[in-house]
């Protein structure tokens, strides 16, 4: 008894810790006070400012849009790659599992500066310009994602009944038809856990932005800002536009709602499987 309340006790604390400065930055979102801890008044009056500040919005819209992209091509490159190797030979299987820990657990501060080394040597000795852009940008923030979105289908496959594919190319199937029908189907919550943590891994990136971006996105002709390099940026100047912290009440909202949507999903289809299997048993 003693040792279930204290758990719970740990719990709590440590939910608490967590969630705290972020409530702390929702409180204070409703006040126009510049430094948090101060209080000027309740006031809505950061929420419609927030979408008047050209800065904020332009570096939301990159953010979204990098993670968006990168995320897309991050899953289709970690599928395929996952695919690939858990139908490959197991030499080859260890090998490429090897380089994806690595990437894994490597110091991001290494793959952002390996990155920029590999983008000034092209653009010096191949392509003879300067290369830094959206793609240089996108890149990094793809290298970042692969290996997570690999490590996400990898175990779906391990759980799929290998045989399936041979059985539908015995059935007629072609291979693609094989791969579209029978594996992704059966890998797809992997697939959609990669998608989902490679733009997360993308939104909280900023290492890798300011080694690879340059021009381009909604930031035109300028190096492209995110939200952090934008905050960042604001902190060398001063205190962070109290805008901001709008902005986080908004995200972390959005964050909660969609992971109380998917826990109710989950919760029905577990539902509607234990109804069904019941039925059979019966």
């Amino acid at each position: 008894m003693v040792k279930k309340i204290f758990g719970q006790i740990y719990i709590w604390l440590i939910l608490l810790l967590m969630y705290l400065p972020v409530l702390v930055l929702i409180a204070f979102s409703f006040t126009e006070a510049t430094n948090v801890g101060e209080w000027s008044g309740f006031t809505f009056d950061l929420y419609p400012a927030l979408f008047q500040d050209d800065a904020i919005m332009r570096a939301l819209g990159n953010t979204i849009l990098v993670a968006f992209i990168s995320a897309l091509v991050a899953t289709l490159l970690g599928t395929l790659g996952a695919v690939g190797t858990f139908y490959s030979k197991k030499r080859t299987k260890k090998l490429i599992e090897g380089t994806t820990q690595i990437s894994i657990v490597n110091a991001e501060i290494v793959i952002a500066f390996s990155l920029t080394v590999m983008f000034v040597f092209l653009g010096t000795y191949v392509f003879k310009d300067y290369i830094f852009s959206f793609w240089t940008l996108l890149i990094g923030h793809v290298v970042l994602a692969l290996p997570f979105v690999y490590t996400s289908v990898k175990p779906k496959l391990q759980q799929m009944d290998p045989s399936m594919y041979e059985a539908a190319l015995d059935l007629g199937a072609k291979p693609s038809t094989a791969l579209t029908k029978v594996v992704l189907p059966e890998i797809l919550p992997g697939i959609l856990s990669g998608f989902l943590l490679s733009i997360t891994l993308s939104l909280d990136d900023f290492i890798i932005t300011a080694f690879t971006r340059g021009s381009g996105l909604l930031s035109g002709a300028g190096k492209i800002e995110t939200l952090s390099t934008l905050v960042q940026a604001k902190i060398k100047k001063g205190p962070i536009p109290v805008e901001m912290r709008a902005l986080t009440t908004i995200i972390f909202l959005l964050v909660v709602t969609g992971v109380i949507v998917i826990s109710i999903y989950r919760n029905k289809k577990e539902n509607a499987a234990k109804v069904r299997k019941g039925r059979v048993n019966a």
